[in-house]
């Protein structure tokens, strides 16, 4: 995994991957290293499109977009899902991020976002929900395994932005992204 300090292979930043970038795009290519000259890139890795934790940690960002830009940062996720999948992610749940497309984990291994990880007692691989500032090319704060809750928070006092992310989701909203429990029949 990157560390503070590192610089970002120029191949992660300069090449360009699938995405989707603002309401009503069905996607488009970008490089990160070409997102938001002189400032500094908010990357946040996470496991699956529409999963309870990843919808939440996905709204805290749209919930806090201008805070943090305001900070001097500009937000991107990225996940192994499609181009198509973040579509509807993001109109599921009126994300207002940009999402990279990353299937072939070039991004997740670059950053080291990918790896041996426990998930319900046993050892696998996948996505490590992570975070990256990266400011003129260089890691500047990492956080190597995210927890949702307080994180934007963290971001925010990172960027000098106060630490005061906007307020939570409506809860309403976040539900939608549990999968529903199968009734019980009472016999």
């Amino acid at each position: 995994m990157l560390k503070e300090g590192d610089k970002v292979p120029g191949p992660l930043l300069k090449s360009k991957f699938d995405a989707m970038t603002a309401a009503g795009d069905a996607g488009t290519k970008i490089a990160l290293g070409d997102l938001a000259p002189g400032k500094t890139l908010v990357v946040f890795f996470y496991p699956k499109d529409s999963t309870p934790g990843c919808t939440r940690e996905a709204q805290g960002f749209t919930a806090s977009r201008r805070a943090i830009e305001k900070a001097g940062g500009f937000v991107v996720g990225v996940s192994r899902d499609s181009v198509k999948s973040h579509c509807s992610f993001r109109d599921k749940f009126s994300l207002d991020v940009p999402l990279v497309s990353d299937p072939d984990r070039v991004l997740h291994e670059g950053f080291g976002a990918w790896g041996e990880k426990v998930m319900y007692g046993k050892k696998v691989l996948g996505a490590i929900r992570s975070t990256f500032l990266v400011r003129d090319g260089k890691v500047v704060k990492v956080w190597p395994s995210v927890k949702v809750d307080g994180h934007v928070d963290q971001v925010l006092e990172a960027l000098g932005g106060g630490g005061k992310a906007a307020p939570k989701p409506n809860a309403k909203t976040a539900a939608k992204a549990k999968p529903k429990a199968k009734a019980k029949s009472r016999k």
